[in-house]
């Protein structure tokens, strides 16, 4: 169990979640291990098989507290609220644009031109630091401000979607050259299960950054559900996906790389499954989300805006600037790392 920010993950498998008066106590094989006010938090992310109480659920739905449940390996499954005080307005607004092709596109352009933009940026800097790799990732680098430059010519979403696609092969197929020698390989991105050590690590911090980024939306009167780049399914936050791209590489790949660098992760913090699936132990999980919740305090300033934040912040900052861009009041302006 571990508090970070008013934010409580829940990471020992089978741990119990229960209410007590005005409190939530986590119990393992029937030890307390950890006791805290409900009112601390603004939410509970349980990774694995964690039991929570209905009485521990309903309060925290009337505290306002979210209830997060993600999979043993980080992947989202499900968030549990209580009832939203949001006007339908906004709402109303996102629906009318995510059925109004060109400004889907329009929407979806921001996203993308983000990604792509960020991705550079973490090849510039990794070029600099890793002179072995530095042409390939160069040649990565100029491949991807063509594709950029590209980005107002696609008339669908299915050719934007196409430049997007491009443009993260040509980044991961370098990722490689920014680990540089470490014991550990990347080969190809692979999700569901991610079949090596870094893919593991990748996913992981890619749902975290899910939680955070639906936090946003949802804080800024946004239905996750509905996006613009990434399509509607069944149980999928879409509109946080969108919002994800900007930050995958300049917050998550990041901070994977510096820590795979730094050595931090070894082998055995790592076990591997007769499917091919490698998964985080424990003490990987907790030592990844004590430093994703250290990088999220690091100030950073807003390109376009000029406001000083954290990392953390930011998701939501954007959020607020999507919101704005669905209700009429200008386009949306990525975030962009300097």
């Amino acid at each position: 169990m571990t508090n970070f920010h008013n934010t409580l993950f829940v990471t020992t498998p089978n741990a119990f979640v229960a209410k007590e008066g005005e409190s939530l106590k986590i119990k393992v094989e029937r030890e307390t291990r950890l006791q805290i006010p409900i009112h601390h938090l603004i939410a509970l992310v349980c990774l694995g098989p964690i039991l929570v109480s209905p009485e521990a659920m309903q309060a925290c739905s009337e505290a306002g507290v979210a209830v997060v449940f993600l999979s043993m390996h980080g992947q989202f499954l499900a968030r549990v609220e209580g009832a939203l005080s949001r006007t339908a307005t906004l709402r109303r607004a996102q629906y009318r644009a995510a059925d109004d092709a060109p400004r889907t596109l329009m929407l979806a352009r921001g996203f993308v031109a983000g990604k792509i933009a960020n991705s550079r940026v973490m090849l510039r800097r990794a070029a600099r630091t890793r002179p072995d790799g530095n042409e390939a990732m160069g040649r990565a680098a100029s491949r991807l401000l063509a594709l950029e430059d590209t980005l107002d010519k696609p008339e669908t979403l299915d050719e934007l979607r196409g430049i997007e696609g491009e443009a993260a092969a040509r980044y991961f197929e370098v990722f490689d050259e920014m680990l540089g020698d470490v014991p550990f390989r990347f080969e190809k991105r692979t999700r569901h299960p991610p079949e090596n050590e870094v893919n593991a690590l990748l996913s992981f911090g890619y749902s975290m950054l899910s939680v955070d980024c639906l936090a946003a939306l949802q804080g800024a009167g946004l239905d996750p559900a509905v996006g613009f780049l990434h399509g509607e399914r069944p149980g999928r936050p879409a509109l946080a996906l969108d919002l994800m791209e900007e930050f995958r590489a300049i917050l998550v790949d990041r901070m994977v790389l510096a820590m795979i660098r730094l050595g931090q992760f070894k082998p055995e913090h790592f076990e591997r499954f007769p499917t091919g699936e490698v998964r985080m132990k424990e003490d990987a999980r907790k030592m990844f989300l004590i430093e994703y919740q250290k990088r999220k305090q690091e100030t950073v300033t807003h390109p376009a805006t000029g406001q000083e934040a954290t990392w953390g912040q930011m998701p939501h900052i954007q959020a607020r600037l999507l919101a704005r861009a669905i209700r009429g009041e200008g386009e949306y302006v990525p975030f962009l790392a300097r």
